[in-house]
Formats: C-alpha cells, sequence, structure tokens
C-alpha cells in the first residue's frame, strides 16, 4: 500500500512539474510570438521604442520576440533545463529591473510589474528546483 502511493505521489508531481513547464513556455511563446513579433500589443514596440529610441523598435522588438519564442522551444525541449531556468530569470530580472526605472508609465501595473516579475522568477525556480521529480530523462 505504501509504495502504491509513493508511485501516485510520484506520478502526480511529475504531471503538475509537466504542465507547469507548458505554462511558463506559454508564457514566453505568447509574449514572443504574439505579442512582439506579429505586433498583436504595439504596447511593446512602444517599451523598446522608450528605452532605446524609435529608430529601430520595430525590428528590436521582433527580434525579441524571436528570442522569447525560441525560449519556449528550449523549455519544452527538456535540454539542459536548470541552465534554461537560470537564463530566465536573468532576462526577466534585468527585463523588468530596466522597465521599472525606465518607463513604468508604459506597463499595465507600472512598477508594480517587477513584483509579478519576482513571482514568476519564483515559480519557475520553485518548480525546477523544489517540484522537479528526480526520475525525469532530461539532460541537465
Amino acid at each position: 500500500m505504501k509504495n502504491t502511493l509513493v508511485i501516485k505521489s510520484d506520478r502526480l508531481r511529475t504531471t503538475v512539474y509537466l504542465i507547469s513547464i507548458g505554462l511558463i513556455a506559454a508564457v514566453w511563446l505568447i509574449n514572443g510570438m504574439f505579442c512582439k513579433v506579429l505586433m498583436m500589443v504595439p504596447r511593446h514596440a512602444e517599451i523598446v521604442a522608450a528605452i532605446t529610441g524609435s529608430e529601430y523598435a520595430i525590428p528590436l522588438t521582433r527580434g525579441i520576440g524571436i528570442g522569447e519564442t525560441i525560449f519556449a522551444l528550449w523549455i519544452v525541449s527538456g535540454y539542459r533545463p536548470r541552465t534554461a531556468v537560470l537564463a530566465q530569470v536573468v532576462l526577466i530580472g534585468v527585463m523588468n529591473i530596466i522597465e521599472f526605472f525606465t518607463v513604468p508609465q508604459l506597463l499595465i501595473w507600472g512598477q508594480l510589474n517587477l513584483v509579478f516579475a519576482v513571482i514568476f522568477i519564483l515559480f519557475i525556480l520553485f518548480n525546477e528546483f523544489i517540484l522537479r521529480p528526480d526520475q525525469l530523462n532530461t539532460v541537465s
């Protein structure tokens, strides 16, 4: 009976971990492909223009979006997941700190955006370093 509980617990943990990976990748894909590459949310280009100047804001925004889309693919691939997590933490942190100080008026929640970024960072870290089941066969 005890082994059955452990197996069910491991399956649940793996399921929650994999769903979380999908959600994290979806955030990168939506913000990258839809908001930036396809320019469905012009505010992203406005943020880039305010930080870098308007001359190259559109191509820079699309380039950032392509990078974020590649991030989504990297995350779901399972290749070097801890490296991917650390890269995400750095990028989210740097991106949001820059926006916090330079363009808070363009952010959905103003300077409070940084709080949501920290929560997302903590979720990513928790998912990989606490929740990730040991038996997953990914290249670390």
